[in-house]
């Protein structure tokens, strides 16, 4: 593996922030308009790696009913989230200012609630906990399968691939199927002051191979920044910027899984959620995020910089190695005082 340095991740805090216009990639008229959209999304993914969907069929009305769904249960008193804590070998459940990031070294400051479309009967909250949480966000989940569809089939034809070479590999109907949706709840932070390391959620990329963000009118702070170079390091751009979606705007970013997959030639950037000033509004955010990970039995393997086979569920257990040898050695700096140095 690539060697890389722990320092550019972790020193995010002191990159600049700048404005930017992410590209608007319009699924509709899908049928008729789908080698217009190919061009777009391409055009898209290959440079920012972020994007706005729009014209995606679900509808305004959907997306709140979920975020009402996901803010109901944050609502809960944490011993009742707590019946379903989170169950990491199936990535599913609740959990709370834990989730620590190698560029910062610190917690989250957040909470989620995660699941998939197999094996978890023991995760779904009861209705008599969560009423008709389960059932709308199994819904919301199917909605959010059908947009990845369309968008997985543009970016296989893109790439010049079979159009079905990434649906096959992102079954929901296999039991392996890694697909997943995340509810997310940034606390209240109103008054408050937080040193440069803490952010709502720290510099990172996602292990998956598409995911599609949710958010709420004024609860911004996601920011982007462009830039890497390898799927296999940390580096990043020198510019953060700021993403501020309308309300019925789906936020896309390509996922570490398919940028090896096209040999870099996909971006999977770094983001994080800024913690808001004083001054600011800095009460709480939710978002939704849908993850689009390939089956664990699938197999990515690049044409020319990554021709070694690897399993998804394989990339998934080496990536998490990666960011954990990364943290370690952050923890370890941070405590002599020393510099970051390579991790292989």
């Amino acid at each position: 593996m690539t060697s890389t340095f722990t320092s550019s991740a972790a020193s995010s805090a002191s990159i600049p922030t700048s404005k930017r216009d992410f590209i608007r990639v319009d699924m509709s008229d899908y049928d008729n308009r789908r080698d217009e959209i190919v061009k777009t999304l391409m055009d898209a993914a290959t440079t920012q790696g972020f994007f706005y969907v729009v014209n995606h069929g679900i509808d305004v009305e959907e997306i709140r009913t979920m975020f009402k769904a996901s803010h109901d249960f944050f609502a809960l008193d944490d011993a009742i989230k707590a019946k379903y804590p989170i169950d990491v070998s199936r990535n599913a459940g609740w959990e709370k200012l834990a989730q620590i990031r190698p560029s910062t070294g610190v917690a989250d400051l957040k909470e989620s609630m995660q699941f998939g479309f197999h094996n978890m009967e023991d995760i779904w909250p009861s209705q008599e906990d969560a009423p008709q949480f389960r059932a709308t966000s199994e819904a919301f989940m199917k909605k959010c399968n059908d947009v990845s569809t369309k968008l997985l089939i543009c970016l296989a034809i893109g790439l010049g691939f079979e159009q079905d070479f990434f649906t096959r590999s992102h079954d929901i109907t296999e039991t392996d199927c890694l697909n997943t949706l995340r509810c997310l709840h940034y606390h209240d932070i109103t008054g408050q002051s937080f040193p440069p390391e803490y952010w709502r959620a720290g510099a990172h990329t996602d292990f998956d191979t598409l995911t599609l963000l949710f958010q709420r009118p004024g609860e911004n702070g996601l920011e982007v920044c462009p830039g890497r170079e390898a799927s296999t390091e940390f580096g990043h751009g020198d510019v953060w910027t700021p993403v501020h979606p309308k309300e019925d705007d789906i936020v896309c970013n390509i996922g570490d899984m398919i940028m090896r997959w096209s040999d870099d030639r996909l971006k999977s950037n770094f983001h994080r959620v800024r913690a808001p000033k004083v001054g600011e509004y800095q009460g709480p955010r939710y978002s939704i995020a849908y993850f689009n990970q390939a089956n664990k039995s699938a197999i990515i393997q690049g044409r020319t910089r990554y021709p070694d086979p690897i399993t998804a569920g394989d990339f998934i257990k080496m990536a998490m190695e990666r960011n954990y040898r990364a943290l370690q050695d952050l923890k370890s700096k941070q405590a002599t005082g020393g510099e970051p140095v390579a991790v292989a």
